[in-house]
């Protein structure tokens, strides 16, 4: 009997063992239970991550461009009979000395810059505006509007002082051989000059008109026999400054008519001078006995 009573309590502690233990491992399966709210404790799960795997930035989108900007439409030209007129016939001045200097590097003026806008210079302006009427809108008018005066500075270079104030309206003439040599009055009828040449050299040069149909000037060579400063033809009841005479009543002179309308009218056989300046100087500087030479 003593010895079936020693042997209960071990299989009671055995039993106590076996269920604590059973115990506590029900403890752990209830933490880790599917559906179970963690405690404040518990740390989340850690991402699944593949072994020797990298995680890659996921990459940017490009950056917009602007949208291109539309360029602006140029306005159109105004109708030639809206666009401001510059210079018309009847104009004086440097402006129009330019014109007539851009006109002439484009072969359209065939003589030097006079400053005045005449009959010349507006058919040099229609010419213009036919050769470029459809690159530059232009009408052809014979007046100069802005788109004009526009295109004309655009294909032309800015004139030197030298070019806008030659001493004659026209290039002068090849000197005739008699001019030579010695103190001569070379007038040219072809090119509307007279030259001052002192051995060859040109002194001074000035424009010049000579007689109408029914009373030309005289060709050929001639000397100065008389000198007249304030002289005054009783015959046509006009003033004659500065005359210089070579052959009968015909003589070198500066004429006011000329200096206002130009190549419009004619002498009675005169040369005429517009410079009022030119012919002063000239008239000191001639001797009787000078030669003149008219020739075309």
């Amino acid at each position: 009997m003593r010895k079936r009573a020693a042997i209960r309590p071990a299989v009671v502690v055995c039993a106590v063992g076996v269920l604590g233990s059973l115990l506590l491992t029900g403890c752990k399966v209830q933490l880790t239970a599917p559906g179970a709210t963690p405690s404040a404790t518990q740390a989340p799960a850690a991402p699944h991550r593949t072994p020797g795997a990298t995680t890659r930035p996921r990459p940017e989108p490009p950056p917009r461009e602007p949208a291109p900007r539309r360029p602006a439409q140029p306005a159109e030209p105004a109708p030639p009979n809206l666009r401001p007129l510059l210079m018309a016939a009847g104009a004086s001045g440097t402006s129009v000395r330019e014109l007539q200097a851009r006109l002439r590097e484009l072969g359209l003026f065939d003589r030097h810059p006079t400053g005045y806008y005449g009959s010349v210079t507006a058919a040099a302006v229609r010419d213009f505006q036919l050769r470029y009427a459809t690159a530059y809108r232009l009408a052809r008018t014979g007046t100069v509007d802005t788109a004009t005066w526009g295109a004309l500075r655009t294909l032309t270079r800015p004139p030197s002082q030298a070019v806008l104030h030659p001493p004659t309206s026209r290039p002068l003439a090849q000197p005739d051989p008699r001019c030579r040599s010695g103190r001569v009055l070379c007038v040219s009828k072809r090119s509307s000059t007279l030259a001052w040449m002192v051995d060859g050299r040109v002194v001074s040069a000035m424009d010049v008109r000579f007689g109408a149909q029914y009373t030309p000037t005289r060709e050929g060579t001639f000397h100065v026999y008389f000198k007249s400063r304030h002289h005054f033809s009783t015959l046509y009841r006009t003033p004659m400054p500065y005359a210089l005479f070579f052959s009968g009543g015909q003589a070198v002179h500066y004429s006011a008519d000329f200096a206002a309308r130009g190549y419009g009218g004619a002498s009675h056989g005169c040369v005429n001078v517009r410079d009022a300046g030119k012919i002063a100087a000239l008239f000191a500087q001639v001797r009787v006995g000078d030669k003149v030479v008219v020739y075309w």
